[in-house]
C-alpha cells in the first residue's frame, strides 16, 4: 500500500456557513462540510474514491512531489 499526500484548499462560503475543500493536483475532487474539520474528513474520502476510481480504470494516479510554500510578512 503506498501514501499519497495531497494539498487540500478550504474555502468558507459565508452565505450558506460551510466550507468547501478542493484539491489542486487531482481536478474535480472535493468536498464540503459545516466545520474546517468536517470538510477534512469528507475530503479523505473523496481522495480515496477519486484514486479507487483511477487505479480500477488503469489510470496513473497523479503524485504531488512538491509544495512550494511562500513566506510573507504584512506589516
Amino acid at each position: 500500500m503506498r501514501e499519497y499526500t495531497y494539498t487540500v484548499i478550504l474555502e468558507h462560503d459565508p452565505e450558506i456557513d460551510e466550507y468547501a475543500a478542493l484539491v489542486p493536483a487531482l481536478p474535480g475532487c472535493w468536498s464540503q462540510g459545516r466545520t474546517p474539520q468536517e470538510a477534512l474528513s469528507n475530503v479523505r474520502e473523496a481522495i480515496i474514491g477519486f484514486l479507487e476510481t483511477l487505479q480500477a480504470h488503469g489510470e496513473p494516479v497523479p503524485v504531488e512531489d512538491r509544495v512550494e510554500r511562500v513566506k510573507v510578512a504584512v506589516v
